[in-house]
């Protein structure tokens, strides 16, 4: 990474930062994945932490994964998103996903795992190297904060925090298709995506659930960092 890269991305974490703080919002940074999970039993016990981002099932530390938390200053919880480093060394995303798509269900839901299915799109077989899974991203139905710009520009926080402190080569995530569509990518600044990669199937019901993979390149990322944020983040707000 090169030094105006850090600086536009520490310029971009400040930024989005003190629109934080105009909702009301403290952030909190850690990588106890303990910590993390006893948070979201106490505070959203309706929906525990999920699988890719679960500690009795991964070791994650400060090396390898990190986890936001956004709180009112009355300590409630509103927000919550995390990141996880996978080396994929010499495969390729879509090599490892076909093996290891089950690996990042949505939760809540009581799935069929042996109807399910990943298909790998021309993104996800250009990716390799240092990357970084995207997931855990929630925000409370409060109109305090839904429909305000927020959610996205928090996204966002999470892809410059990483940028920072690893630069990795890509970050992707998985996206429900109807949200994509809604345009919940865009806000999110991803740049890029895979239409149906997944096909999740629910126990008991005849309709799926289809998911986009989103992705960035190390150079997308850096690009978005650059782009003034009096441009970017005052639309978010809006």
């Amino acid at each position: 990474m090169t030094i105006h890269d850090t600086f536009a991305g520490a310029q971009y974490v400040s930024a989005i930062l003190d629109l934080a703080e105009q909702h009301n919002l403290v952030l909190e940074i850690g990588w106890d994945f303990q910590h993390y999970s006893a948070v979201l039993a106490e505070h959203r016990p309706e929906q525990a932490v999920g699988k890719p981002f679960d500690p009795a099932l991964h070791t994650m530390n400060e090396s390898n994964a990190f986890w936001i938390l956004g709180w009112t200053r009355e300590g409630e919880l509103i927000h919550t998103q995390a990141m996880r480093m996978f080396d994929l060394g010499g495969l390729r995303l879509s090599d490892y996903l076909a093996h290891n798509f089950r690996d990042f269900p949505p939760t809540g839901l009581d799935l069929d795992m042996e109807r399910s299915t990943y298909r790998p799109g021309p993104g996800a077989g250009r990716i390799g190297g240092q990357v970084f899974y995207h997931g855990e991203l929630w925000v409370k139905r409060d109109p305090r904060f839904r429909g305000t710009g927020l959610p996205g520009a928090l996204a966002r926080f999470a892809m410059a925090t990483c940028v920072l402190r690893w630069s990795p080569d890509h970050i992707f995530g998985f996206m429900p298709e109807g949200l994509a569509y809604r345009g919940l990518m865009e806000r999110e600044g991803y740049m890029h995506s895979d239409p149906g990669a997944l096909t999740w199937h629910i126990k008991g019901k005849d309709t799926p659930l289809r998911g986009f993979m989103t992705y960035m390149s190390h150079e997308d990322l850096s690009f978005i960092l650059k782009l003034p944020t009096s441009e970017t983040l005052p639309a978010l707000a809006a």
